[in-house]
């Protein structure tokens, strides 16, 4: 056994010196995004976290939205094409929305964990937005590892949080029912950390591959299934080029972060057994009683529906409610009937909770 871990330790060594040679590790590249489709401007940089702001043609909400959005990918899949966005639609029912649209991490970043992205880079884009707004509180929209996000920042600073919608979250990983999640049991956590012992981040292409894993069918047939039927649907095309585009987007997750997902939430289950701490702090979900709206995709294969169904069990508000609509993970975005009504209802249900109409 020792004679094998020599090996082993030598052979690491000597990965890590060669791919720090020949690039300081892969995936940190990311292609361009598309012209964005709906205006915006960048109201705060900082840390990993780039601000976008988008104003309502007729805002009549005192409340802005900040909008989530996942670390693995980049976010222009939520404003795809006029009339295919879920931007546009909160925009249109008279909400100014707040855009986090994270930076892809660099080698430098590895040390990076949910602490970096929860209680600085998050914490300090709200406060970006409560000086531009002259607020106290927001409301949050967060969207697969951005719900989660959203929902560690929101119990950890509930005061700044007027209405908290979590989309696709994946919460209770007690949850065996895809095949994914037992995979992660029979990696080793020192699997992990050699993973970002050579590479610093999860690489780009890593990303993908586990993607692609929780959601196979998805990649290999569904697509272009449906591009065979819509072929004749005037901007299907286009649609499923940017669609494909987005696909390809993945970005590297911070090294840190990576092992604390990996390890923590997923293997360990720390999140929905009460004892994840982020910053020293654990989370307390009962800190949690504003009003929470937390949808729930009924055909995921990324996240379960089990995986996020139960959470609302640990929230301490009365005014909390599971939505669960008909819909994959990544067409609770795309999906007509998601644009068409599970998002107007996610709109609905802020607009009832808002201040009074300015």
């Amino acid at each position: 056994m020792s004679l094998f871990n020599d090996i082993a330790g030598y052979w690491l060594d000597g990965a890590v010196r060669t791919l720090d040679s020949i690039g300081r590790g892969f995936g940190s590249q990311v292609a361009l995004d598309p012209p964005p489709v709906t205006p915006y401007k960048v109201i705060y940089e900082g840390g990993k976290v780039s601000l976008r702001h988008y104003r309502a043609p007729n805002r009549i909400h005192v409340t802005p939205i900040v909008l989530v959005y996942a670390l693995i990918k980049r976010p222009f899949v939520l404003d795809l094409q006029p009339g295919k966005s879920v931007i546009e639609i909160l925009l249109k029912r008279g909400f100014d929305v707040y855009l986090i649209d994270w930076q892809p991490p660099t080698r430098a970043d590895a040390w990076r964990g949910f602490d970096a992205y929860v209680n600085q880079d998050l914490d300090n884009a709200v406060r970006a937005v409560q000086i531009a707004e002259d607020i106290d509180q927001v409301n949050i929209i967060g969207y697969c590892f951005g719900a989660l996000l959203s929902l560690l920042y929101t119990a950890l600073h509930p005061e700044k949080v007027k209405n908290l919608v979590t989309l696709t979250t994946p919460y209770d990983m007690g949850s065996r029912d895809l095949a994914i999640y037992n995979l992660m049991d029979r990696i080793d956590d020192r699997g992990f950390e050699l993973i970002t012992k050579i590479y610093g981040n999860c690489p780009a292409w890593m990303v993908n591959s586990m993607f692609t894993a929780m959601a196979p069918m998805h990649h290999a047939l569904d697509k272009y299934v449906g591009l065979y039927r819509n072929a004749e649907r005037d901007g299907y095309a286009e649609m499923f080029e940017l669609f494909e585009r987005w696909m390809q987007s993945d970005v590297p997750l911070a090294g840190r972060i990576f092992r604390e997902l990996t390890s923590e939430i997923f293997k360990a289950n720390k999140l929905a057994k009460g004892e994840f701490e982020v910053g020293g702090r654990r989370v307390d979900l009962s800190q949690i009683k504003m009003p929470v709206l937390n949808v729930v995709a009924e055909y995921d294969d990324v996240v379960h529906p089990n995986s996020s169904l139960s959470l609302l069990d640990k929230i301490g508000g009365t005014d909390k409610r599971n939505l669960t609509f008909p819909t994959g993970h990544i067409g609770a975005v795309v999906s007509g009937g998601a644009l068409k009504k599970m998002w107007p209802e996610i709109a609905g249900w802020l607009a009832d909770r808002d201040n009074p109409p300015m």
